[in-house]
């Protein structure tokens, strides 16, 4: 297996340039067509973390994979950095399979997106508008919007969220006078934390777990006046008719937001595969935990990606 990073232009936005790795399977041919698999990593992360960790291995099971950076974050460009707008990041999904269409190994017909956390989130609501996505894998996902309006355990109504929304707004008001406002997308420090859940969250980001430059682990204070009305899964009653797959851990107090895009995708062949003992995090980087659930990516994308 080998890799190749790349440099492309977004084209929903010429003015950001798009770092992404692509990964081959052994033996790749150049001159053979091939199933791909573009993989979005979670809120706040980068392609060397959970989403490259999960390319790799898919490329080892004979996949091209692609994961990259969104726009804003990692080593894409474009300003402000760490900006988290929703739906650029899906929009940027469609971009990634903009470029893969230009290359003459990749089989067109044939291409899957997965993600992880909100990565998971923006490929389904890539999936509902873009149906050159043909399979569509999803690990620990998180609706952002749901999140942020409902909390982790859906415990919060949404008119509830309205303080945010003026924060947003306010912080975008303030960013006209030269004030950056930002905000935590995980604790930032250990105390922070709320549960156990999420102080692993503060574990993988900020200690040798998986810390990596690039990733911050915030993002601007601005992005919530669109994250807190947007909805990963809208219209997915009506649109979301691709194969799904959502992977959740057994002690995952977001599961209710994979369970969320089952309940309500159009799909007739929609999937719940729970890992037993894991929880949010563990998904990210466990070994037994990820092998586990590449264990159902690999058949999932092999039987729906010819």
């Amino acid at each position: 297996m080998s890799q190749q990073k790349i440099n492309f232009k977004n084209s929903n936005n010429g003015n950001i340039t798009m770092s992404a790795v692509i990964n081959f399977p052994e033996g790749f041919n150049e001159n053979q067509k091939y199933p791909v698999i573009v993989v979005s990593h979670p809120g706040g992360g980068v392609k060397e973390q959970a989403s490259g960790l999960y390319a790799k291995k898919l490329a080892e099971q004979g996949f091209v994979s692609i994961a990259y950076d969104a726009s804003y974050q990692g080593e894409s460009t474009g300003e402000p950095r760490q900006l988290e707008n929703p739906y650029i990041r899906t929009e940027d999904v469609s971009a990634v399979i903009d470029y893969l269409t230009t290359l003459p190994y990749i089989d067109q017909e044939n291409i899957g997106a997965m993600g992880i956390c909100a990565g998971a989130g923006y490929t389904a609501n890539a999936a509902i508008n873009d149906h050159r996505i043909k399979a569509v894998g999803m690990v620990s996902a998180v609706n952002i919007g749901s999140m942020f309006r409902n909390g982790w355990e859906n415990n919060i109504k949404d008119a509830d969220a309205m303080p945010y929304l003026l924060a947003g707004a306010n912080a975008r008001t303030a960013e006209t006078k030269g004030e950056e406002q930002t905000m935590p997308l995980a604790p930032m420090k250990e105390e922070d934390a709320p549960n156990e859940e999420l102080r692993e969250a503060w574990e993988y980001y900020h200690t040798n777990r998986c810390q990596y430059p690039t990733a911050p682990g915030w993002t601007t204070l601005r992005s919530l006046t669109q994250i807190i009305t947007y909805d990963a899964y809208n219209k997915a009653e009506a649109f979301f008719t691709q194969p799904l797959l959502v992977i959740v851990g057994s002690n995952a107090g977001s599961a209710w937001m994979s369970e969320d895009l089952v309940s309500r995708a159009a799909s007739t062949d929609k999937t719940k595969y729970v890992v037993e003992g894991a929880n949010h995090m563990t998904l990210y980087d466990g070994e037994n935990e990820v092998n586990e659930a590449v264990g159902q990516l690999v058949p999932f994308f092999e039987k729906n990606l010819a």
